[in-house]
């Protein structure tokens, strides 16, 4: 049996910790520039480095994993957040095994996943997380919402790509996940938020560059006061990425072409667009209302609202079901 099929890794270097790998896969994505390099940091910090510590690299093997896997299930944690987990410390494992620091790596299992979320803000809902967030989270919180941009791309930035006068926000490709620039419109809620938020910098902090800032420093990615805040406003466990889901519901809804609305949500094909389009629990009474409405037209041809002629029916949406056909 070899060590693999043991799950076990033969290392080369004395005292080799799994600490110290964790340390260089994090070079590795500052020698890249990955834009990731944040969240990359996050997770070996606050979740891989606290469970494996000062480990051996010796004694990384199979059950190890399985052990911080059960440790992140226990905390209730979602699969894709696990999986996130085990691609650093793999990723960890084979530059190693690149650079000839270990022989082999066990084997890491990729979970399952599940991650297409269900969440989004209704107009009403709105409202509420609005006022109920701090101040400075209002400002990224409404742009979010009104143009579906990624938390990432907010938070990068900066005054100068912000066209008051033409209405235009300008994302560089240099700061899109997808590396292609875009165009977005400033409509809205936007426009009042986005003015107040450079008043503010301009009085309090005018050398700062970034639009969404927090005493003069760029806004990380863990937004504070955001939790609690969807909390207060009875929108517990809601992600700031459901922004992104709510503002292409909204979009599909009012009609905007769908080329369009990729354009200004960065969606780059329609399979992944789609997903964000949810049907929720409103969209299926509304339509459910729509159809009673149809058919009692139908059957009632003599009722006001139903074109006898045309076969066209009102678009009043009608709270009750369809009369029975004797």
């Amino acid at each position: 049996m070899t060590d693999r099929d043991r799950g076990t890794l033969t290392v080369h270097i004395e005292r080799l910790t799994i600490d110290a790998l964790l340390n260089d896969v994090l070079t590795d994505y500052r020698l890249q520039s990955r834009k990731s390099t944040d969240w990359a940091e996050w997770i070996v910090e606050k979740n891989l480095k606290p469970f494996f510590g000062s480990m051996p690299a010796s004694k990384m093997n199979a059950a190890a994993v399985e052990r911080y896997v059960h440790h992140r299930q226990a905390q209730a944690v979602a699969p894709a957040t696990i999986g996130n987990d085990l691609a650093i410390l793999r990723r960890a494992l084979n530059l190693a095994l690149r650079a000839g620091k270990i022989g082999k790596a066990p084997y890491i299992p990729r979970p399952r996943i599940q991650n297409a979320r269900q969440g989004f803000v209704e107009p009403e809902q709105y409202k509420a997380l609005r006022d109920a967030l701090p101040d400075h989270l209002k400002p990224i919180f409404v742009v979010g919402y009104h143009t579906g941009i990624r938390s990432g791309e907010l938070r990068s930035m900066e005054w100068s790509q912000v066209d008051m006068l033409a209405g235009e926000i300008r994302l560089a490709g240099s700061q899109t996940k997808n590396s292609h620039p875009r165009t977005v419109p400033i409509y809205g809620e936007m426009r009042p938020f986005l003015e107040l938020a450079l008043e503010n910098r301009n009085k309090d902090y005018p050398e700062c560059p970034w639009v969404f800032s927090y005493r003069g420093r760029h806004i990380g990615e863990h937004l504070k006061g955001w939790h609690e805040a969807c909390k207060t406003a009875g929108l517990p466990g809601l992600h700031f990425h459901d922004l992104r889901r709510s503002a292409v519901r909204a979009m599909e809804r009012a009609g905007i072409p769908r080329h369009v609305a990729m354009g200004i949500s960065g969606h780059r094909t329609e399979a992944v667009y789609r997903r964000y389009d949810i049907v929720s629990g409103r969209d299926l009474k509304e339509a459910g209302q729509k159809l009673a409405g149809y058919l009692d037209a139908k059957w009632n041809p003599k009722k006001k609202g139903a074109d006898t002629q045309s076969g066209e029916v009102s678009h009043t949406i009608r709270t009750q079901g369809p009369k029975s056909v004797n």
